[in-house]
């Protein structure tokens, strides 16, 4: 395994990181091209690695403090995007993944129900077959940019009996009749990255808009799965060595009974477990990435790698950690909104459940072990 930087990947690790993006520009990044970093340069894409895009995407999290919007751009890429690189037809790829590559086409990831969570493949979601394409209809629920969203990637089974072996998954247009997006709750975090819930009623979708083959809509999802857990929180390595740097600065300046807060132990302690867990969640993260890159067949991973849910599991729970001593560190202003250390704790708890929460991927990572 070789992690050694290419002076391609550092500079452009060095030019997202000093860029400044205003909260909410969904604009601004696609000027940065960062939604075409691993779409191919035939559809309009920068086609980057795996590991390239987990490198810029660190140096974007440091530049670009609003974590929302960045955890918005990573499930339009790698929840729509990429499987459409994946699965998709020639005719399909040609038709979206420009438009996604620029950014002014919108994709949302459509699984979670109010029934199926963390049992994402539990769908009530039906796609009835009828000449020429499929019926859809259900609900779902917690869609990340569904507000927003142009395209759709939706799983539906053909037969509920059959469980995950009968889920297939469809890309549906936003202006397709039979397609409602209603507003979600508010979230404690993550505000600029918009969810809603998407109500399919006697969709239509014809043959063409099927993405993969019937009841392959499972491997359509592991393959999201292993790349949105192992990239999607990349941008948090950036936030949190951002937040580190500030940790520094304030224990060199802030004086307490005549000395600097960092000469106390419990202070300095807290600034060595921040590192400690960025060093660490940095190396797994691109560890995770380089397979993705050099799977057995060429690309993708072993379905057996606990990398991925390792990933999401250590990242987002040091994300947590991380801003909660900052906090500390910071002591009462570190509790006000000016600081900006209350934003983004709150952002990282969001973190710990979206794309399978921390028990679940101890259950996936002890499943993969073969302890359960």
């Amino acid at each position: 395994m070789d992690l050694t930087w290419t002076s391609e990947q550092l500079a452009l690790h060095d030019r997202l990181r000093t860029e400044g993006v205003a909260a909410a520009d969904w604009q601004a990044l696609a000027d940065l091209h960062v939604m075409a970093l691993p779409v191919p340069r035939e559809h309009g894409g920068l086609g980057h690695s795996a590991l390239s895009c987990a490198l810029a995407l660190e140096g974007l999290g440091h530049g670009c403090r609003d974590l929302g919007l960045l955890i918005a751009a990573g499930a339009h890429l790698w929840a729509v995007a990429l499987p459409l690189m994946t699965f998709g037809t020639p005719e399909q790829r040609r038709a979206y993944l420009p438009g996604l590559a620029s950014g002014r086409l919108v994709g949302a990831h459509a699984i979670t129900e109010a029934d199926a969570g963390s049992d994402a493949l539990a769908l009530r979601t039906v796609a009835r077959r009828e000449a020429g394409g499929y019926v859809l209809t259900g609900r779902k629920r917690f869609v990340t940019n569904a507000p927003d969203a142009d395209l759709f990637l939706v799983y539906a089974t053909l037969d509920s009996r059959l469980g995950f072996t009968g889920v297939t998954a469809f890309l549906v247009e936003r202006g397709q009749p039979g397609v409602r997006v209603e507003t979600e709750q508010r979230k404690m975090g993550l505000n600029s990255c918009r969810w809603g819930q998407v109500v399919l009623d006697e969709c239509v979708v014809p043959d063409r808009m099927r993405l993969g083959a019937e009841k392959q809509g499972s491997a359509v999802f592991s393959t999201v799965m292993a790349w949105e857990r192992t990239l999607l929180l990349a941008p948090l390595l950036g936030a949190m060595e951002r937040q580190l740097e500030e940790c520094v600065e304030r224990a060199r300046a802030r004086r307490q009974f005549g000395r600097r807060i960092g000469s106390f132990q419990s202070v300095a302690n807290r600034i060595v477990d921040m590192r400690l867990r960025l060093e660490t969640s940095r190396a797994l993260l691109r560890s995770a990435a380089w397979e993705l890159d050099h799977g057995p067949t060429g690309g993708g991973r072993r379905s057996s790698s606990p990398l991925p849910e390792l990933v999401k599991l250590q990242v987002s729970e040091a994300a947590v950690a991380t801003f909660e001593d900052a906090m500390q560190i910071f002591g009462g202003h570190g509790y006000t909104e000016d600081a900006g250390i209350e934003e983004r704790l709150r952002d990282a708890l969001g973190t710990r459940i979206s794309s399978g929460t921390s028990d679940m991927q101890r259950d996936v990572v002890a499943a993969k072990l073969g302890v359960r």
